[in-house]
């Protein structure tokens, strides 16, 4: 029956897009967030449907949508030049066959976000947008918030609708983003148009909300919660009691403790001191390793570069029997460990060029969203309300992401990819219709020509 309802709900999509190629691109959304194809046990798996859907997407507004008011803006070109930089780093990486293995979804979503931008020429589409990515990540977020709120949960053992441990379905990266999107979500709570903001809206924004906070405390990953506590601080530039908020938050954390599993804190302990955890000491390892070998490798290795590590690190861990504490050393020896980290992922992969290409179209990003929100925020026309908080809710989203990829090797993470093409999206039509009313006014307020008649 799952199998069925998954695929009566694509072929509903891929129906409805041939009268709106828009929904091709909804579409591939879902599919590329969800990945139902891995969900199903029956035919949907063995068929290629983020392909079939990718193709229909571009081939829709290729052939179909209206490209008139379509731009093509600088970031899209700086993605676009570390498309071609990954490939020729691919070409020639240490591991090639693994190499190709990473390539083959990275190439997609790095295409996919340059394309996007260039389907959203309305207000219509960049909400729909993000309101298709929100519940896609929701329809994965909300069955782990139910299962840790009935006491389930844990590291690595937290099972969400598919017991598989890549993209969206793995503990880190999914804390990074549940805790990312809630800025969206608050956003689509205030100025959403395609789902009135009523009660019920409300109330399922509010139990998202929850069950967002809930991922860090199910996943126990302590990346979730430091992305929780930055989150909370960007929120208080947005806030209008800014003490009482500030104070809530504190009595809601200290309240909350006692009811936290003791698994969970015991964890968390771990950020104060990385050498007791060999989890964090083997990143500190890995980082060091990858500083050296770019001294060597500038322009990167390659994906999958990391599996030429070999380290050595020492783990201290203390134990302590009434007035006496014993401390513990013990020397770890390892091999091929992931990098842990998407800046270090850029480093080691793809060398000095590539974390340079790929630091600039982040900081761009952020700068862009900052100019719309002092641009459009002291604005008071009846459809310029919503403008400066999308550009603060995606800036804070950005910033999130930013902060948990310090943590997880999610540099080219398909779901904050759709989010940078979400926010060229909103720069490359607020700079259109901006540009088109100016032009307007100035033409209203241009004289006319005096036009003297000659004497009969």
């Amino acid at each position: 029956m799952l199998d069925l309802a998954f695929a009566a709900y694509l072929a509903g999509l891929l129906l409805l897009g041939l009268r709106r190629p828009f929904i091709w691109v909804l579409a591939y959304l879902y599919v590329d967030i969800v990945a139902p194809q891995m969900i199903s046990w029956g035919f949907l798996s063995s068929l290629p449907i983020s392909l079939i859907v990718f193709l229909a997407a571009f081939g829709g507004w290729l052939v179909l949508d209206d490209k008139q008011e379509s731009r093509f803006n600088y970031r899209q070109g700086l993605l676009l030049l570390l498309l071609g930089y990954c490939a020729f780093t691919t070409y020639s990486a240490d591991f090639h066959e693994e190499a190709l293995g990473k390539w083959e979804w990275v190439w997609k979503a790095l295409v996919f976000a340059i394309f996007l931008p260039l389907t959203l020429r309305t207000r219509l589409r960049i909400e729909a947008a993000a309101l298709v990515m929100v519940l896609s990540a929701a329809a994965i977020i909300v069955s782990g918030g139910i299962k840790t709120a009935m006491g389930g949960g844990g590291y690595g053992t937290l099972r969400l609708l598919v017991d598989n441990n890549t993209g969206l379905y793995e503990g880190s990266i999914i804390s990074c983003v549940a805790i990312a999107i809630i800025p969206l979500i608050l956003w689509l709570v205030k100025h959403g148009t395609i789902y009135v903001p009523d009660w019920r809206v409300k109330a399922f924004a509010a139990g998202l909300i929850l069950a967002c906070i809930l991922m860090p405390i199910g996943t126990q990953a302590r990346t979730g919660l430091v992305c929780f506590g930055f989150l909370c601080v960007l929120l208080l530039r947005s806030a209008k009691r800014r003490l009482l908020y500030f104070g809530l938050m504190g009595a809601v954390g200290l309240l909350s403790i006692p009811f936290l599993p003791q698994s969970f804190t015991d964890r968390m302990s771990t950020i104060e001191n990385h050498q007791s955890d060999q989890s964090a000491s083997t990143r500190i390892a890995v980082w060091k390793w990858t500083l050296d070998y770019v001294k060597h490798n500038p322009m990167g290795g390659g994906f999958e570069a990391y599996l030429a590590n070999k380290l050595e690190y020492k783990t201290v861990s203390a134990e302590t029997a009434g007035s006496t504490t014993i401390v513990r050393s013990e020397d770890v020896e390892d091999a091929g460990r992931a990098y842990h980290s998407a800046y270090f992922e850029m480093l080691g992969e793809q060398g000095f060029p590539g974390l340079i290409l790929w630091l600039w179209i982040q900081a761009s990003g952020l700068w862009h969203m900052e100019r719309i929100r002092r641009r459009w925020k002291d604005r008071t026309g009846q459809d310029e309300q919503w403008q400066a908080p999308l550009a603060n809710a995606l800036q804070q989203s950005h910033l999130v992401y930013l902060l948990g990829s310090l943590f997880v090797g999610i540099a080219f993470q398909p779901f904050m990819l759709m989010l940078i093409g979400l926010q060229c999206a909103l720069w490359t039509y607020l700079k259109r219709i901006d540009g088109s009313t100016q032009e307007a006014m100035r033409k209203r307020r241009k004289p006319k020509p005096l036009i003297v008649k000659p004497a009969v």
